[in-house]
């Protein structure tokens, strides 16, 4: 049976949600040439706009964090050696962080070529368009590998990268959003977020371990984590303004709701939910909370809120 959908809600302003998201107010990115053919030199320039402005603070304060945790793992480890005992295993692991980075990663890379399916010229070539269009609007100098893999149900995507290579996999159900009959712009919001990661350098190997130690570092690790999620909405959001109301809806409600659902409404909400918990609940996320990640992309007027929620006149 053919998937059924009703028409979007209309905003009090009268604007259809997926246009207010494409033209609130603000800057979405720098004015200038674009694409394949856009100069190094702006290249460059459009992802350091793109960055959220907290982000290289929160890294420098989770790195600090890091040093700090393996310091006192490196004295455990050495007051372990002279009296003779056997050292914490937590501070063995997180001093062994390096080589546990590389196999993790690596293995995260064999089971996408293993169990996933390529994204290519012949398989999926709209999301292959997708991909190359996001890395020549990015400037990356090459395209990541992109795979397909099984969701059961599940709403996901993710970027990494092993050794000199990078790759994103799409959970199927997310994938399915590209069809015809459904928003091919949502995916392609989708694929630019994940690639944006890569393009920030958030995949980066000496990046994820020198934030290796930041988990034990209390709500800290969680805020650059967000700090680069808003960096990577940003991305998408310069590459298809249209598509992050879609991307958000189906995030919020599913493949199969998210045509029926007041994106406008739902971030209006950053403004109204409060309390402790409302609160802790962001703070300890490693994604922004979805009512707030929404109200940002609608308004491109303000970064992203790592803590407090966005004010009612912002």
């Amino acid at each position: 049976m053919a998937e059924q959908t009703q028409a979007p809600q209309q905003h009090p302003s009268g604007a259809h949600p997926l246009d207010q998201f494409a033209t609130q107010g603000g800057p979405a990115g720098p004015s200038g040439p674009e694409g394949p053919f856009a100069p190094p030199g702006f290249r460059r320039r459009v992802r350091s706009h793109l960055r959220h402005p907290l982000e290289n603070l929160c890294l420098v304060l989770v790195i600090l964090g890091s040093v700090v945790v393996w310091s006192f793992c490196t004295y455990e480890i050495t007051s372990a050696i002279i009296d003779r005992r056997d050292p914490d295993p937590y501070a063995v692991l997180l001093l062994a962080a390096p080589v546990l980075v590389y196999f993790l990663r690596g293995q995260l890379y064999a089971q996408q070529r293993l169990t996933g399916v390529k994204i290519s010229e012949t398989q999926y070539p709209e999301a292959h368009q997708m991909l190359l269009d996001a890395c020549a609007h990015y400037g990356l100098p090459k395209v990541p590998d992109a795979y397909v893999v099984l969701g059961n149900g599940m709403i996901n995507a993710a970027a990494s990268g092993h050794g000199f290579k990078r790759f994103i996999f799409l959970y199927s159900d997310l994938f399915e959003i590209g069809g015809e009959a459904r928003q091919p712009d949502a995916l392609r919001f989708i694929i630019g977020h994940e690639v944006g990661h890569i393009a920030a350098g958030h995949t980066s190997y000496w990046r994820i371990v020198a934030i290796s130690g930041s988990q034990w570092v209390p709500f800290l690790g969680s805020a650059l984590s967000r700090s680069q999620e808003y960096t990577a909405d940003n991305f998408g959001y310069s590459l298809v303004p249209h598509g992050s109301a879609g991307a958000m809806s189906t995030l919020a409600a599913g493949k199969y709701l998210n045509r029926t659902v007041d994106v406008n409404a739902f971030a209006d909400r950053a403004t109204t939910e409060k309390g402790f918990f409302v609160w802790l609940v962001n703070a300890l996320a490693s994604h922004p909370v979805l009512v707030w990640r929404s109200h940002a992309l609608r308004d491109r007027r303000r970064p992203g809120r790592l803590l407090w929620r966005p004010r009612a006149n912002a």
